[in-house]
Order: structure tokens, then C-alpha cells, then sequence
């Protein structure tokens, strides 16, 4: 028997935050969405889905909230994945004398799903892809990670043909 309960929906496989103190409020739901999108990224690096709608589903089903709760993340897992060959060739460009293969797992999930609103989600301002990014970072990984993830979306964010600070619907 564990000497732990697991909390219903955490997977000790998935990132999970770094002990720091107490939060004043609870993260919005679109930060809880995110984050289940970014370990669903992680998820997938580690153990690549054969049925993308099954994953989803499986990763999803079974987590804190019911499953239509995740709907925002699951849209984001979805496309970010379906679209890494794209987000991929993004953070190869701009990671310069960065070897891919060399990004953290954690890095590249979180990098993944900021890149994929970036260039595929209009209907999200991409300022709020880049501090959700950073602030995802910063709950996630290392305290460096932070600059080498914003250093990449910064020079994503100056090829962008849209407004930064509104979303383009």
C-alpha cells in the first residue's frame, strides 16, 4: 500500500509545481486548462500517443474536474499536437545555438503549446501565449527556463502579423 494517496487526477509521471508557499486565490480555470494541456504535452513527448482521440480522452477523463471542464485544454493539447511539425520548425529557428534535442521535456511542452496560440489561435492575444508561457515555466521548471522560453517567443512575437495585446477574431 502507498504511504500516499494520489489526488484524484495527478499522475506523479506529470510535471507537477515545485513546493513554494501558498497561493492568495485559486488559478482561473483557464490556467488550470493550460497546465492540463501542457503536462497532456509532456505526456505525449514521453509516451507518443498511437490515437490521438483516445489519449486525449483517457489523460482527460480522469482528472480533478469532469472532463468538460477541460475543454479549452484539450483543444489545446489537440492542436499543439497535431501541429508540433510546424510549432517544431518555430522553436528550431529561433532557438539559436540550442540543440533540439537538448530542450528539457517540461521546456518543450510548455514551448509547444505557447507556440501552437501563437501562430494557430488567433482568438488568443499572444501576450497572454508569452506570460502564460513564463508563468507556466516558472511553476514548472527550472528558475532559467524562464529566459530561455521567453527568449524564444520574444523573437516568435516579432514575426507575428496581428496585434499583440488583443486577440484577432
Amino acid at each position: 500500500m502507498p504511504e500516499y494517496e494520489q489526488a484524484p487526477g495527478e499522475d506523479p509521471q506529470l510535471p507537477q509545481p515545485a513546493e513554494k508557499a501558498p497561493r492568495a486565490k485559486a488559478p482561473s480555470p483557464r490556467r488550470q486548462n493550460r497546465v492540463a494541456a501542457m503536462q497532456f504535452l509532456y505526456m505525449a513527448e514521453v509516451n507518443v500517443p498511437t490515437e490521438l482521440a483516445a489519449s486525449l480522452y483517457d489523460f482527460f477523463h480522469n482528472r480533478e474536474h469532469p472532463r468538460d471542464f477541460y475543454a479549452f485544454a484539450e483543444s489545446l493539447a489537440s492542436g499543439a499536437w497535431e501541429n508540433r511539425e510546424a510549432v517544431d520548425a518555430a522553436i528550431r529557428e529561433h532557438a539559436k545555438n540550442w540543440a533540439f534535442d537538448r530542450i528539457a521535456k517540461v521546456d518543450l511542452a510548455i514551448l509547444r503549446l505557447a507556440i501552437y496560440e501563437l501562430l494557430f489561435r488567433r482568438d488568443i492575444p499572444p501576450i497572454v501565449s508569452i506570460n502564460e508561457a513564463i508563468d507556466l515555466s516558472k511553476e514548472f521548471s527550472t528558475p532559467d527556463a524562464k529566459r530561455f522560453i521567453n527568449g524564444i517567443l520574444d523573437k516568435l512575437k516579432g514575426t507575428l502579423d496581428r496585434p499583440l495585446r488583443t486577440a484577432d477574431v
